[in-house]
């Protein structure tokens, strides 16, 4: 993939890797409207990203990953104003907790309105709408990234079963020239599971948390009940 930079006679090949600023920014949102693949540093490790619009895209990303297709890819925003743009909801009381614990490592289970076009939803067996996770970096650096690119699908830019990447230099020995940019933005901390929630009108509170992260159970749900309670609220 070649993208050619606005007036500045500068071309991104595959593999290329750049300093974050204002023209790599401007360089990565052009790939990414291309269907191209940009490794990015996040609040916890280095991520291969695309449009997850763009299903070619998430489909390389799959392939690049040795990934299984059963394992979602989370959609990154720069803000959850972000999810209209999407056609994405945040049911009740889901929506109150992003409001408590986003950016950060909490990932609430939007449900997608009939007119999304995302290729990263999870499909549901009954019918009912599908549903994609989401999450608000806590990185002021991935969410500028995020604003120039708009919402991303991400994975970790290891292949699967391999350590992820703290640096862009340990990304960029994983995957080569199979990936079209990587922005440099220095060590990331490493790993840290967020905490997965989706909304459940049938719990005594109206939620299940899928997987507890870094954000305990007990901090999740004591911080719904100062807030007034579940669904119903």
């Amino acid at each position: 993939m070649n993208t050619q930079a606005n007036g500045g006679g500068v071309s991104v090949e595959g593999g290329t890797t750049l300093k974050v600023t204002d023209e790599s920014l401007a360089q990565a949102a052009r790939v990414i409207r291309d269907g191209g693949l940009v490794v990015i540093p996040t609040d916890t490790v280095y991520g291969v990203a695309c449009d997850p619009r763009n299903k070619a895209a998430i489909d390389r990303i799959y392939r690049l990953k040795r990934r299984p297709r059963y394992k979602a890819l989370q959609v990154l925003l720069a803000s959850t104003d972000q999810l209209d743009e999407l056609s994405l909801d945040l049911p009740s009381p889901l929506n109150r907790l992003s409001a408590a614990f986003l950016p950060g490592a909490f990932s609430p289970i939007a449900v997608a309105r009939p007119d999304c076009t995302l290729e990263t939803l999870a499909d549901t067996a009954d019918g009912r709408p599908g549903t994609q996770g989401i999450r608000i970096p806590n990185s002021a650096l991935c969410l500028a990234i995020l604003k120039a690119t708009g919402p991303l699908a991400a994975s970790s830019a290891n292949r699967s079963g391999d350590e992820s990447a703290q640096t862009v230099q340990e990304a960029v020995d994983a995957f080569g020239s199979e990936v079209d940019l990587y922005l440099d933005g220095g060590p990331t901390q490493g790993h840290v599971s967020s905490t997965v929630v989706k909304a459940d009108p049938y719990a005594r509170d109206g939620i299940e948390i899928l997987r507890e992260g870094v954000i305990a159970q007990n901090v999740i749900r004591k911080a719904l009940h100062l807030n007034g309670g579940g669904l119903g609220a």
